[in-house]
């Protein structure tokens, strides 16, 4: 434990935006004191904490005098100065996850790496420095090109179907994944606090927006196996314990048609794919982050009710102020929970908030959500 009570404790998160916001609504619970660091003078986060700080997260000199006088330092973004957060570490503060955890998650080429070492299964891969070294696997197309650096929600992917599609290929360091026939995407939340006890959330089945490819529908539980489930929650377990990781990890995976589990990516954060957790589960994923990086018990993650949420996007041709159509409509169903984002601007496809729809069977829910979801638009 820390030498202060978690309530005289001074803690910094890097990143004011929706995951920000929900990190402070669950700090509110215990008293914590937080402070944020984010680039946008309008972060979501600016008028929830005494101290916000308008600045670079990627600068040295910003982040490092951001946790100078902090206890604790955690993120709710990977694209952060790593340097910054080492020299804090080297000099007792607490950060978590740990910076040569994000450093490594920031890379999808030491991701792969990492998960080759640790025969972790993950999609068959090769590390390309530029468009020309493409080519050389012509044999093995088609292919999933990842920027190895800076990719987030669908950018900084492109789909390589043949040598011939050359001309969209990026030119930067990238990953060239083979493409995986998969039935489901699934997703595990999973938290380790610094005395080593684990807990994972039960696992959750994603439906992709092919647009904008983010999720636009997530339901928990996932419909699969037993075993699969039993699988995934120790793929998900071991990817924790072996990077020794403090905090909350995310873990995307691919169902393939075979039945095998492949991880496709981790976030080292609370994460999308857990946001349902606020009202279908015992302890959502934004208590358990505090949790496990104040080395406190980890809670409860069993299901409450079965669960659908849904990701609220800016409308399509829509740039501007936002106004959020058909938002009474949609309150007049029990079972459903609005979480909108406090920005104020709308753009397509951009993440303006969540709805989560609970009931006691999940077919009901995601009838419900169906409804839902063609009755609020986010327009200007």
């Amino acid at each position: 434990m820390f030498p202060k009570t978690i309530q005289e404790l001074h803690i910094g998160i890097l990143g004011g935006g929706q995951l920000g916001r929900m990190l402070i609504q669950n700090a509110v619970n215990y008293n914590l004191n937080i402070s944020i660091l984010d680039p946008d003078k309008n972060a979501p986060c600016k008028d929830l904490v005494k101290t916000f700080v308008n600045g670079s997260l990627t600068d040295y000199n910003t982040v490092y005098k951001f946790g100078k006088d902090k206890d604790l330092i955690t993120i709710e973004i990977e694209n952060v100065n790593i340097e910054a957060l080492k020299k804090l570490e080297q000099e007792g503060k607490q950060v978590y996850p740990q910076p040569h955890i994000i450093e490594m998650i920031q890379d999808k080429g030491l991701q792969k790496m990492f998960y080759q070492r640790n025969d972790i299964p993950s999609p068959d891969f090769f590390l390309t420095e530029s468009k020309e070294q493409i080519a050389k696997y012509a044999t093995f197309f088609p292919f999933f090109q990842k920027l190895r650096k800076g990719g987030y929600d669908g950018k900084g992917v492109v789909k390589l179907v043949s040598p011939h599609h050359l001309e969209k290929a990026f030119e930067e360091p990238s990953v060239l994944e083979r493409l995986v026939d998969f039935e489901k995407e699934l997703s595990v939340v999973v938290a380790r606090n610094k005395n080593g006890e684990v807990k994972c959330f039960p696992v959750v089945e994603c439906e992709f927006n092919p647009q904008a490819n983010l999720v636009e529908f997530l339901f928990s539980p996932a419909n699969i196996k037993k075993n699969i489930e039993k699988d995934a929650i120790a793929i998900a377990t071991q990817l924790i314990e072996k990077l020794d990781m403090v905090g909350i990890l995310a873990v995307e995976l691919f169902l393939t048609s075979d039945g095998k589990l492949l991880v496709n990516e981790i976030a080292p954060r609370v994460h999308n794919s857990g946001h349902h957790s606020i009202e279908a589960n015992i302890t959502s994923q934004f208590e358990q982050l505090w949790r496990a990086i104040l080395n406190l018990p980890l809670g409860d993650t069993a299901i409450v009710k079965p669960g659908v949420m849904i990701n609220l996007l800016g409308d399509f041709g829509h740039e501007g102020p936002a106004v959020y159509e058909g938002l009474e409509d949609i309150m007049k169903f029990s079972g459903v929970y609005v979480h909108l984002y406090g920005k104020l601007q709308t753009k397509p496809f951009r993440k303006m908030g969540h709805i989560t729809i609970v009931d006691d069977d999940i077919t009901k829910a995601k009838q419900k959500a169906k409804m839902v979801k063609n009755l609020i638009r986010v327009i200007t």
